[in-house]
């Protein structure tokens, strides 16, 4: 058995090989560097920095809360030299729950200060009992979900104690597909109502660009996102049938028609180029290694399934270990996101013809959103799934550029 830090540094190498194999090297557009002050004010950047770092901070510290309370779950949970435990099905179900109740109700008095302070700045809408109902129907999901994820799990490791993670990383991509597949039409619902985008300018913006450009939409939607706050975004979701375009109702209510146009055409180059299944094949790709490493970081604890009997009591030290392989994996996402958005922003602009439109798009979302337009580079690197908004304006003013000397 390899030493855990090997199997790490392992999963990690096969993730980066996964984004480098996926990323885009064609479509995309250098950016011109940009000075920060040329577009927004010293009063834009520190408010949001006074805003944003503070919230950063806040998930640091929930994310402190949910470690110290599932190495406390590992701690108390150390598996015993005892026979099998019987019904270990109805165990794993009931202690998937549990632990899913207490890793989530950890972190949430630092929620609670985060969203207290989107209240105060206005970022937030939705009343402390809106927010409540809502956490309450996310655990109730997340709960039975991961109970019968960790019922598969027990039955894995019970049944192939030497190959249960190659299966554990097959049934990980599946369940990543179905749930894409299914997330639109089941979850999303629940938290928020959707409705078919009616017919007027922005419909027939969206059917004229989606013409020009060759590509089929399923459907656009345009969603209550107001009733939680007064952030705007759009986004591309679900495989298949249940493939479609979301726009945020604030979106749609506090920017113009052209910068609108500019969004839709972002979000047609996702669906142009399929970076949803490209996302998922950087899942499929990085699995392996992660559950590999998981299961070494797994018999370190002292629950080798080939050599201790597993019952209920292995899945805190599961949760701990694939929650540290999948940290170590999934902190490559980033650097395959940010080209694929970078990607979509070339795609906007050739499609629409419009860079100052998109210059002031830019603009107008770092201040609604409260977001940092220049955020430190390692912040970027480690964190971040979109480019900069610097970097985005850049994007703009090379291909403004471009078009002049055209």
């Amino acid at each position: 058995m390899p030493r855990p830090h090997h199997a790490l540094v392992g999963a990690f190498a096969l993730a980066w090989g996964a984004v480098l194999l996926l990323r885009p090297d064609e479509g995309l557009i250098e950016p011109d560097p940009v000075d920060v002050q040329d577009y927004f004010s010293t009063d834009d950047i520190v408010r949001s920095r006074r805003f944003g770092y503070p919230q950063l901070a806040l998930q640091f510290a929930g994310a402190a809360l949910q470690g110290a309370a599932l190495l406390l779950c590992v701690r108390r949970c150390r598996q015993p030299k005892a026979a099998r435990a019987s019904a270990p099905t109805l165990q794993a179900a009931v202690g998937g729950a549990g632990l899913t109740l207490a890793l989530n109700l950890a972190p949430l008095p630092m929620r609670a200060l985060a969203r207290r302070r989107a209240l105060a700045v206005g970022l937030a809408t939705q009343s402390w009992r809106g927010w409540a109902l809502d956490v309450a129907k996310g655990l109730a999901i997340d709960s039975a979900l991961n109970g019968g994820v960790a019922v598969a799990a027990v039955t894995l490791m019970r049944r192939y104690p030497r190959c249960w993670w190659l299966l554990g990383a097959l049934g990980s991509t599946a369940g990543a597909v179905v749930f894409t597949f299914l997330a639109p039409v089941v979850l999303d619902p629940i938290f928020n109502r959707f409705t078919v985008l009616p017919d007027g300018p922005v419909r027939g913006d969206i059917l004229e660009l989606s013409q020009r450009s060759g590509v089929r939409v399923g459907e656009v939607y345009r969603v209550d996102a107001s009733r939680r706050t007064t952030a705007a975004n759009a986004y591309v979701t679900g495989l298949g049938a249940t493939k479609r375009v979301v726009l945020f109702d604030t979106l749609l209510e506090s920017f113009t028609r052209e910068e609108t146009r500019l969004v839709v055409a972002h979000e047609l180059g996702h669906v142009r180029h399929r970076d949803v299944a490209r996302h998922l094949a950087h899942v499929a790709l990085s699995a392996p290694g992660a559950m590999y490493a998981s299961s070494v970081l797994l018999a370190a604890l002292g629950h080798d399934p080939a050599r201790v009997p597993v019952s209920a009591r292995v899945l805190p030290a599961l949760a701990l270990s694939v929650g540290v392989a999948s940290a170590v994996t999934g902190s490559t996402f980033g650097a395959l996101s940010r080209r694929v958005e970078s990607r979509a922003d070339a795609f906007s602009l050739r499609l629409t013809g419009e860079a100052q439109p998109f210059i002031a798009f830019e603009q107008r979302i770092v201040k609604q959103n409260l977001a940092d337009p220049d955020p430190p580079r390692w912040l970027v690197r480690v964190f971040a799934s979109h480019p900069p908004a610097v970097e985005r304006i850049g994007i703009a003013r090379a291909y403004a550029r471009g078009q002049r000397r055209s």
